[in-house]
């Protein structure tokens, strides 16, 4: 099943503000509320997907991700939207909090729950994306406090039940003919409260930490090509795994080489001589131990491309195959001449019957010249 445009699923422009997509979002939520809509499928799964396409759009890193890959760059990285209510209501509680005057959260916040993921951006050279190579990088992640192992409690000590809802993590309130059921104010969903917090993180079970990790660069990454470290992200939610680190990675400009793709692409300038009867040049080349000579055929035009197969940038996954090298050739005509380069252009201009003593009928004939 295809997936709507989430900005159409909030009927939002793709430059709306935070605060527009958050109050298209409410509107919604509050038309196809399942307390409002039971037993209508239909009606239920508008709610799931508007809750999804929020949950996108609210996100900095997941809507950059989205505009420039749409669905399928989230589901590659791990993105599949909620499960059910229960997750809905967790995540936005504080969303519902205007439709009957206090929190519409339903799930308890205890359940196991996969750690935020993180990006790294990652910027090489066009030899090291050429090569492949090996790369440490630094970041900072949160990872479960050791000293209470993530449980935010002064060792020794030990949770008590929360008295507002007797450990259920949920109280049941009533407006109308609603009956909801809410999120503890009190544990916030947890059934139980920290009287002694663990001094090392403050109660909150986690710190903030520098990772140092190496990463293997494949030859042939471009830029905008990712890399999913799986667990390297921040630590998961009781007992559920860690999300994952993936490095962006960026190819500066090269000073000699552009890229497209596999291909690359330079400019080599010779003189009009060498165009007129050839020549032979050593051109620079990634990958090899000595230059490439490059023939340079009699008659090149200004502008012509020379493409030398299988000299361009190795193909990501395809092993031994590279892409080509196209050489753009441009002919510089010199400015001024000897007087022996002069006689001997004079020379060669006499032998195409251009040279003659009338400068008005020496023009006349390299027109007709030029257009036969």
């Amino acid at each position: 099943m295809n997936k709507r445009d989430y900005y159409e699923v909030l009927g939002v422009s793709k430059d709306a503000g935070n605060n527009d997509i958050k109050a298209s979002y409410r509107k919604l939520a509050l038309k196809y509320h399942p307390d409002r809509n039971q037993g209508d499928k239909k009606a239920e799964e508008k709610f799931k997907e508007a809750a999804e396409a929020y949950e996108v759009l609210r996100d900095t890193e997941k809507r950059q991700i989205y505009d420039r890959f749409g669905h399928a760059g989230l589901e590659g990285r791990g993105f599949k939207g909620f499960s059910g209510f229960e997750d809905i209501f967790s995540s936005f509680g504080d969303i519902f909090e205007g439709f009957f005057g206090f929190n519409t959260g339903r799930g308890g916040n205890t359940r196991p729950r996969q750690g935020k993921s993180l990006r790294y951006d990652l910027e090489l050279n066009l030899e090291d994306a050429f090569y492949g190579k090996e790369e440490e990088i630094v970041f900072h992640r949160l990872e479960n406090c050791k000293t209470c192992n993530g449980s935010g409690l002064s060792p020794g000590t030990e949770p008590q039940v929360c008295p507002t809802c007797q450990g259920r993590g949920q109280v049941i309130r009533s407006q109308g003919f609603f009956q909801i059921s809410t999120t503890c104010p009190t544990c916030h969903g947890n059934g139980q409260i920290i009287s002694n917090p663990c001094m090392n993180c403050r109660g909150g079970g986690k710190v903030r930490v520098e990772k140092r990790i190496n990463v293997k660069i494949p030859a042939g990454v471009d830029t905008g090509s990712q890399l999913r470290l799986v667990n390297e992200g921040e630590a998961g939610e009781y007992g559920a795994p860690s999300g994952d680190l993936f490095v962006v990675i960026y190819i500066k400009e090269h000073e000699f080489f552009k890229r497209e793709g596999d291909d690359l692409i330079c400019q080599i300038p010779i003189s009009f001589v060498q165009a007129a009867i050839g020549d032979v040049l050593t051109i620079p080349v990634l990958g090899g131990t000595k230059d490439y000579e490059l023939q340079i055929p009699q008659g090149t035009q200004p502008g012509d491309i020379i493409n030398v197969s299988g000299q361009g940038m190795p193909r990501l996954k395809r092993n031994y195959k590279r892409g080509n090298l196209y050489v753009k050739i441009l002919v510089k005509i010199p400015k001024k001449l000897t007087y022996q380069q002069n006689e001997l252009m004079q020379a060669f201009a006499e032998t195409e019957g251009l040279v003659i003593s009338d400068k008005k009928k020496t023009v006349k004939n390299l027109w007709k010249k030029m257009v036969k």
